[in-house]
């Protein structure tokens, strides 16, 4: 039975490895920041420590576009965001989930597959 249509009509994450990420076949090797409605840049942190201010606020900016949940990739092991990021996403009406790096590529899938309006922060560890 098939679960997913076999192209979406939406960006897509079609593969990943250490070193990149595809979307919709384009190898990226670096972190990105991509969403269901067209989002796609380059985001310019590796590592999950690297993560400060200016990054929150770009996770807040998503909001603008409609993102009702943001997928968090933390790299190659499971990391959750501080609890203040949380509360000020929460307060947005921004809901976070965070997950390894692989299984948010493929969670960012599903729920870009449903139509759901979501974002993928991806960390490409390096």
């Amino acid at each position: 039975m098939k679960l997913q249509p076999d192209q979406m009509d939406t960006l897509a994450v079609t593969g990943y490895d250490s070193g990149w990420i595809a979307v919709n076949g384009v190898r990226h090797t670096s972190s990105l920041l991509l969403s269901a409605q067209g989002l796609l840049k380059p985001w310019e942190k590796s590592h999950f420590d690297q993560l400060d201010a200016s990054d929150l606020e770009q996770l807040l900016a998503l909001k603008s576009q409609g993102i009702e949940l943001i997928v968090l990739g933390s790299g190659t092991k499971l990391r959750f965001l501080p609890p203040a990021w949380l509360k000020a996403l929460h307060t947005q009406h921004l809901g976070v989930e965070c997950m390894d790096t692989p299984a948010a590529c493929r969670t960012y899938n599903i729920l870009a597959g449903e139509g759901r309006r979501v974002a993928a922060a991806l960390l490409l560890q390096m």
